[in-house]
């Protein structure tokens, strides 16, 4: 299981407004700020930290899990609306499985965000 996970980001100020906005739509909010940002459901349970140093090398791929369809949607327009760059709009992808339905945008350091549900609705 993992507990949590860590990008580097070249400017920290603004990575904390992408992900404030971006994954606004899962419940995760910004719990813990200083030299590095904790972001997560509960201010107890922070599972993704941004920390600046430079993007991280190579650019990983981070994918965020969805309750529900029309939440990978809202995370993705918000991600857009946030400067995020499209990879791939919303759509259902059964090469991965029958109901697996993502969204990719790239962070303003170039990192893959995926929005990801697991659910058929």
């Amino acid at each position: 299981m993992i507990d949590h996970i860590d990008l580097y980001v070249a400017n920290l100020a603004r990575t904390r407004a992408f992900f404030q906005t971006a994954l606004a739509p899962l419940g995760y909010a910004l719990h813990a700020e200083g030299t590095a940002l904790g972001f997560g459901v509960q201010p107890d349970q922070l599972d993704f930290w941004v920390r600046e140093g430079g993007p991280s090398v190579p650019c990983p791929h981070v994918a965020f899990r969805c309750e529900s369809r029309p939440v990978v949607e809202s995370a993705y327009q918000q991600a857009l609306l946030a400067g995020g760059v499209r990879i791939n709009e919303p759509k259902l992808m059964p090469h991965i499985h029958a109901s697996y339905y993502a969204a990719f945008v790239r962070d303003p350091d170039g990192h893959n965000i995926e929005f990801a549900c697991h659910s058929s609705h």
